[in-house]
C-alpha cells in the first residue's frame, strides 16, 4: 500500500484520518503542523506517495507547506483538507500541483475515497458536496 504523510493540527481529525488510512493498509506518518511536516519530508527525503494536509494550521499553513513540498519534491502528490470556503478558493491557485481539496467535515468513507483517487493521480475527485458530520 501507500506511504502517506498527514499534516493536521487538530488531534481528533489527525488521529481519525490516520487510523482510517492505516486500516486500509497504508503506512501513515503524522505531523501536528506544517513545520513538523517539512522536517519529516526532509528526514525521509520526500519518500511518500501522498502528502495530505489541512490548510488552516498555526505557523506554516497547508498552502505554504504545499509550496515548500512541491519546490523540493515536485513529484509528491498533494491533497489538501479544509472546512473553510475561502481557504478552498485560495487553494485553487495551487491547482497546477495539488490534486484537490477535501471539504471538512467528511466521513471516513469520503476521506478514504479521496485518498484512493489521489494515489491513482486522479484530479476528478474535487467535489462541491454539502458538508457532512465526521463518521
Amino acid at each position: 500500500m501507500a506511504r502517506i504523510l498527514i499534516a493536521e493540527d487538530d488531534t481528533g481529525i489527525r488521529l481519525l484520518v490516520a487510523r482510517a488510512l492505516r486500516l486500509e493498509g497504508h503506512e501513515v506518518l503524522v505531523a501536528e503542523d506544517g513545520e513538523m511536516a517539512v522536517d519529516i519530508l526532509a528526514e525521509e527525503n520526500g519518500a511518500f506517495d501522498l502528502l495530505l494536509s489541512d490548510i488552516r494550521m498555526p505557523g506554516m499553513t497547508g498552502i505554504e507547506l504545499a509550496h515548500a513540498a512541491h519546490a523540493t519534491f515536485p513529484d509528491l502528490p498533494i491533497l489538501l483538507m479544509t472546512g473553510y470556503a475561502e481557504q478552498k478558493e485560495a487553494a485553487e491557485d495551487l491547482s497546477a500541483f495539488i490534486l484537490g481539496v477535501v471539504e471538512k467535515p467528511f466521513t471516513i468513507a469520503e476521506i478514504r475515497q479521496r485518498v484512493a483517487h489521489a494515489l491513482r493521480g486522479s484530479t476528478a475527485t474535487q467535489t462541491s458536496e454539502p458538508l457532512r458530520r465526521y463518521a
